[in-house]
């Protein structure tokens, strides 16, 4: 019988999977790994923390004397190590499997979920808990810039992780967040998503009371008061629920919130608290980071300190740069709600300034028709919105998939002024053409969106004229 100490994961450079690689190394288990996207950072940290990388997928990259593989998310069957693997009859296990095992069991496991804000709540989490010395180890879907890497595995007795809905891997369809352990979990809020493995809204709040029933009693769930979705799912969960929020029914009041265009400050349980970030969203976050901090035993002063010197998220209203008076900032967005709160937050930041949004319908969900009154109606709240052709458009059936020109044509219907674009390109031309000083430009995606944000910037600083 093989012994479990080399681990070989497939699909090594991911974010999630180089941390654990490397702190399983750290502990003295061999490790190896393969990707096919094997480029700095990741593929920097990893050499230097010892890890052995193969570039490519190859069923004989499966060394012979491997223990346990462990196979990523973004691994499909077809895959020849996959494939390999199963042939072989090896043990393989999930990310959130070896996660559980190896840093998870018996340690105070904070999750934090929802459709939208986990980076953001879990960053904050993570870093309340860090200023505080308590050295927590986490996993975040961003990169947190006072922590400065997306995922850390230390011997403290916390761990913060960002909870996924998302599906484990392709032989284990259940959301990752049910591996994970919790003892404290945040729901954000709970609206339709990820079109590509769930049907149904129903779907998901099934999923979410899974992840209810197995935080045990001593444990507890935070939840957006606010949202129906979440107070329909919580009916009957067999552990302690708090709810936070503005509406008077919530046990834990957001009151007294004051958005100016540096930050946001709110006071919650006789408590004032002043974060670097603005949007009614990131009040709702910083509340759930002020509620995990204080279940971990932190008092008010170290979260208050800790939100002082808080730096943000990489792509969530980040300035990209500034070229003859107009801003580009890039940020994440793209579900039709997050879309909304991110103008929101972008009127609250720059008053009286025209906005531009700028959309690409990138995600599994976006490039799907099923958002498309929605996503019309937020990008109507936008000075300009212009819209591209829909990426990968093969991927989604025709009668399925979006629809930009007609998105643009509603986006008018609304009020607002769309423009469709079909390429980066032309994207690019038209919007530094038509610019003007003390215009805001927002490049909303879930990818590169062609590396967009700097060829803007290009642009700008040219003679651009419209197309």
């Amino acid at each position: 019988m093989i012994e479990k100490n080399h681990y070989h994961f497939i699909g090594v450079c991911g974010t999630a999977m180089g941390a654990v690689a490397a702190a399983m190394k750290a502990r003295g288990i061999t490790v190896s790994g393969s990707d096919e996207c094997v480029y700095p950072p990741m593929s920097t940290f990893l050499e230097e923390s010892g890890v052995e990388i193969i570039e490519g997928y190859r069923a004989s990259n499966v060394p012979e004397d491997a223990g346990v593989v462990v196979i990523g998310n973004a691994i499909s069957r077809g895959n020849e190590e996959a494939e390999e693997v199963l042939n072989r009859k090896l043990l393989y296990q999930s990310l959130p499997e070896v996660l559980k095992e190896q840093f998870l069991r018996g340690k105070r496991n904070f999750v934090v979920t929802g459709t939208h804000g986990k980076t953001t709540t879990s960053a904050m989490l993570a870093w309340v808990l860090q200023s505080a010395g308590r050295e927590p180890g986490y996993m975040i879907g961003g990169l947190p810039a006072n922590l400065g890497r997306g995922a850390h595995f230390t011997d403290s007795e916390f761990n913060v992780l960002e909870g996924d809905e998302y599906d484990t891997a392709f032989f284990d369809k259940r959301s990752k967040f049910l591996h994970y352990l919790p003892e404290f979990v945040a729901i954000n809020n709970i609206e339709f998503d990820h079109a590509d493995i769930y049907d149904s809204l129903d779907e998901i709040k099934l999923t979410f009371r899974r992840l209810l029933n197995i935080i045990p009693r001593r444990g507890v769930a935070v939840v957006n008061g606010d949202d129906g979705n979440v107070q329909e799912v919580i009916q009957g969960a067999p552990c302690p629920v708090r709810t936070v929020g503005t509406g008077e029914n919530c046990e834990l009041r957001i009151e007294d919130v004051l958005y100016e265009p540096e930050g946001s400050s709110f006071t919650l349980e006789g408590e004032r608290y002043v974060i670097p970030m603005v949007g009614e969203f990131n009040v709702r976050n910083a509340a759930m980071a002020v509620v995990g901090g204080l279940f971990a035993g932190l008092d008010a002063g170290e979260i208050r300190e800790a939100f002082s010197s808080f730096q943000g998220i990489a792509r969530r209203q980040q300035i990209r740069g500034e070229v003859r008076g107009v801003t580009v900032v890039d940020d994440f967005a793209h579900h039709p709600t997050a879309i909304g709160l991110t103008v929101q937050a972008m009127r609250q930041r720059y008053p009286g300034q025209r906005l531009w949004v700028i959309f690409e319908p990138r995600s599994n969900t976006t490039r799907r028709n099923i958002f498309h009154a929605e996503l019309a109606e937020a990008l109507a709240k936008a000075d300009r919105a212009v819209i591209p052709s829909v990426p990968d458009p093969a991927r989604v059936e025709v009668n399925e998939r979006l629809d930009p020109e007609q998105l643009v044509r509603d986006i008018d219907t609304r009020g607002g002024t769309g423009c469709y674009l079909a390429t980066v390109e032309e994207i690019a031309a038209r919007v530094a053409g038509e610019a003007e000083e003390g215009d805001v430009v927002a490049v909303l995606s879930n990818g590169g969106f062609g590396g967009l944000h700097q060829l803007l910037l290009e642009r700008l600083g040219g003679a651009a004229t419209a197309v």
